[in-house]
């Protein structure tokens, strides 16, 4: 048994849609530069995105719903991902802003908090934090 049949497709699709909004944020700006790549080559292993998969997505990105996670645990560590992906380049252009505005409401954060949420993420991000550290922050 392979250790990625352990989890229910469920499990499986929110990964591949978690992946394909962090593509949508990295083709914001219609370019994705070598560090949003390598981002995006790592993170599909991590959420084990098969090749096939990874080129369909990359081709068809908005054609993924958000599919946000229940808990707040795993909505920061999608808001985690999500901000690293912006910062990847080092350059946080307005279109990535504006994607992931609309992504952080799209995964159940309060809409009253999203620019103060977003600005934590990114200073956390630019500090270094770790994903341990990120979610810490927010409790």
């Amino acid at each position: 048994m392979s250790y990625s049949d352990l989890y229910t497709p469920g499990f499986k699709l929110r990964n591949r849609d978690h992946f394909a909004a962090i593509v949508r944020i990295a083709l914001a700006d219609g370019v994705i530069s070598e560090e949003e790549k390598a981002f995006i080559d790592r993170l599909a292993i991590h959420l084990e995105i098969e090749d096939e998969e990874k080129s369909s997505i990359l081709e068809n990105s908005n054609q993924h719903p958000i599919n946000p996670p229940t808990t707040k645990q795993g909505r920061l560590e999608r808001l985690y991902d999500l901000a690293r992906m912006v910062l990847a380049d080092h350059i946080a252009d307005e279109a990535e802003k504006q994607l992931m505005k609309r992504m952080v409401v799209g995964l159940g954060f309060p809409t009253d908090q999203i620019e103060s949420l977003i600005d934590n993420a990114f200073t956390l991000i630019k500090d270094g934090s770790d994903q341990d550290d990120f979610v810490a922050a927010f409790d």
